[in-house]
């Protein structure tokens, strides 16, 4: 009998904090598996690439699934190394509900932060779960204190630890029959809720059934966090866990006559045959098998059109789930995720029907600040397209890695961290097969307009003198920040065949990827102001080579500014080494916008070139004593200094 009820819960820590433990706890104690996998032994349900069991961290993504009743519960592992935040990120827009794992020896850490951060940003529903009681070190009442000062006040500790810190640690349920709880719960939904602080005040008391209904909607408005303590080796707590999954995080009432609209999250590869299979979640609507489906894809580059879209007809179809069932689905329903097969072009990130609805919870993230030089150890253009085809392979599972092929043959990729490059060398070596070498990593920068450029180059009757059968004028001027380029007409559709259209939109979108100081040129708005054509004599490779040679004039005449990325960030020190910390954040050219008194510290609130952010983690530590809590992302990039005067890396070099 199929589930009533759907429920895609994610499952999110810092790394190391146990959560693919937790999962494949969670699918045994539900009997899904009939045995428990090890993350050290990499023999868990959700780490299967080669990179994970080896490194014993989560790259990727992963699926699981287990039924409650009626329930079918939805796992998604997400990575929880600082490198992989934009694979979290993505997998946020596809849940119901949240599960953060911390560990009750480390604690709150500051990738802890980070993702609840993001999930309070998102309103996501979400369950705190504080694992490892049973190791040395463990911490109850100490750690509920840092969660509230660190993460959110609106909590509230479910159960009991009795032995923390011993090999025979256990939980049991909090009971609203004690008064002293209940009288908890009921003050901090009151916070929320003034006829709830009404009767907290006046009475009668709250009954249980009224707090439990209180604590599930509050929980639903992400509110309010419930807390679980538990060991995810142990089984300690894992009960209490699960009926609070089920209870208190929503299932979403969706439309099914709606036009149908979804995510893909993730896309794997069969090593045999290269064919993918795409993980979508469905929002609303139906699909099925045979259906002619049309995605919208993300570009994630600094220049090009914002989207761009595909269509393909879905060959395969099955439910996440359903895999067990006599009879397998040919429809996909709405909350659900589904296996899609038979789309050649599908990628990560892609949305079905509009990709920007008002209920999506998908959050905006910047694109990767490093860029890398790498060739295959073995020289050889023959190593060099495998290189560059599987990177090609990578970047389809991850749009945010970028590929690109320079001078010489070798490629350059955009990346957010050290670990990310060296995962993708272990995956290149283990999967394909292929040992690569990767240049030091550098900032990316980017240009901008300064101001309108305009350039033309006129075919003339007899030998051409531009060198090509072809009439291209073109306008570039600034654009407002963060939207890319764009390519319009201000000569008569039709005054060239599409080809020529189709050769000069190309050919400006790939040459704006290198501007005149050798960074991608972003935020503009490039205008086709004049053309023309012989109708014997043209061809579409010469409006490509003309175009980019215009292009070129055309910037010449504006002129480029040159911008580096930026970071916000928020550091918690001890209260001792305010002047010293201040001091060396002003030397790097760190920006404070805000400073605050904070419990037994500062809080230091601000703005610092993402150049100068390795070194800032560095000398932190030292100090700090090992106190400081760091916390940085995204912010909006700057001009650059023009004695930085950063070259991209090159081939050659």
């Amino acid at each position: 009998m199929r589930p009533t009820r759907t429920l895609n819960i994610g499952i999110l820590a810092h790394v190391d904090a146990g959560k693919t433990s937790l999962t494949e706890r969670l699918l045994f104690d539900t009997g899904t598996i009939d045995r428990l996998g090890s993350v050290d032994a990499g023999s868990t349900q959700t780490d299967t690439d080669a990179i994970e069991r080896q490194r014993g961290i989560t790259v990727h993504s992963a699926v699981a699934s287990f039924r409650v009743g009626d329930t079918q519960v939805n796992l998604i592992d997400t990575p929880g190394h600082s490198d992989f935040i934009a694979e979290v990120e993505r997998a946020l827009g596809v849940l119901d509900g949240a599960v953060l794992v911390l560990s009750a020896v480390e604690g709150v850490q500051a990738q802890t932060r980070i993702l609840m951060r993001t999930l309070r940003e998102t309103r996501l529903p979400t369950l705190i779960f504080v694992n490892k009681i049973d190791r040395a070190g463990a911490r109850t009442e100490a750690l509920l204190a840092d969660i509230r000062r660190r993460l959110t006040p609106h909590i509230v500790a479910m159960t009991a630890v009795r032995n923390a810190g011993t090999k025979t640690a256990t939980t049991s349920p909090k009971r609203y029959a004690d008064t002293r709880f209940a009288t908890t719960v009921g003050e901090l939904l009151a916070d929320h809720d003034d006829e709830l602080l009404a009767r907290v005040v006046d009475g009668p008391p709250l009954t249980p059934a009224e707090l439990d209904k209180a604590l599930a909607a509050q929980t639903a408005k992400a509110l309010v966090h419930p807390v679980h303590f538990g060991s995810a080796i142990g089984g300690q707590g894992i009960e209490a866990l699960i009926n609070a999954m089920v209870t208190l995080i929503p299932a979403p009432q969706p439309n099914p006559t709606a036009p149908p609209r979804g995510t893909v999250f993730a896309v794997e590869r069969d090593a045999a045959t290269g064919h993918k299979t795409a993980y979508l979640r469905l929002f609303e609507g139906e699909v099925t098998v045979r259906q002619t489906l049309t995605f919208t894809t993300p570009t994630g580059t600094h220049t090009g059109p914002p989207t761009a879209t595909h269509t393909g007809r879905l060959t395969s179809l099955s439910m996440v789930g359903d895999d067990s069932s006599p009879t397998p689905t040919s429809t996909l329903t709405p909350g659900n995720i589904g296996k899609l097969r038979g789309l050649p072009d599908i990628r990560v990130g892609d949305h079905l029907g509009h990709p920007t609805h008002p209920t999506d919870r998908s959050p905006h993230f910047a694109t990767p600040t490093l860029q890398s030089v790498v060739r295959p150890r073995d020289p050889g253009t023959a190593a060099a397209a495998r290189l560059n085809a599987a990177l090609k392979d990578l970047a389809e599972q991850d749009p945010l890695i970028r590929a690109r092929t320079e001078p010489g043959g070798a490629t350059s990729v955009f990346l957010y961290g050290e670990v990310q490059k060296e995962v993708i060398a272990a995956t290149l070596a283990d999967t394909y097969g292929i040992e690569a070498v990767f240049e030091p990593s550098r900032t990316v920068y980017t240009e901008r307009p300064t101001t309108t450029g305009e350039f033309t180059k006129e075919m003339h009757r007899g030998p051409a003198p531009t060198g090509h059968w072809a009439t291209v004028g073109l306008r570039i001027e600034p654009a407002p920040y963060g939207s890319g380029s764009t390519f319009r007409y201000e000569t008569e559709l039709g005054a060239l065949p599409r080809a020529f259209h189709q050769a000069v939109e190309e050919t400006v979108h790939d040459a704006l990827r290198t501007g005149p100081l050798g960074w991608a040129v972003t935020d503009c708005a490039v205008t086709l102001v004049r053309s023309g054509f012989n109708s014997v004599m043209s061809t579409a490779g010469g409006f490509r080579a003309l175009t980019r040679i215009v292009l070129e004039g055309a910037l010449r005449d504006a002129g480029t500014t040159l911008y580096e990325p930026y970071r916000a960030f928020e550091l918690e020190i001890p209260s001792a080494t305010l002047a010293t910390v201040a001091g060396q954040l002003t030397s790097l050219g760190a920006l404070i916008a805000e400073s605050a008194a904070a419990a037994g510290g500062w809080l230091l609130r601000g703005t610092v070139a993402a150049r100068r952010v390795a070194a800032i983690e560095r000398r932190l530590p030292g100090l700090t004593h090992g106190e400081a809590v760091w916390w940085s992302r995204p912010a909006k990039d700057r001009p650059a200094p023009r004695a930085t005067n950063p070259r991209p890396p090159r081939a050659d070099r």
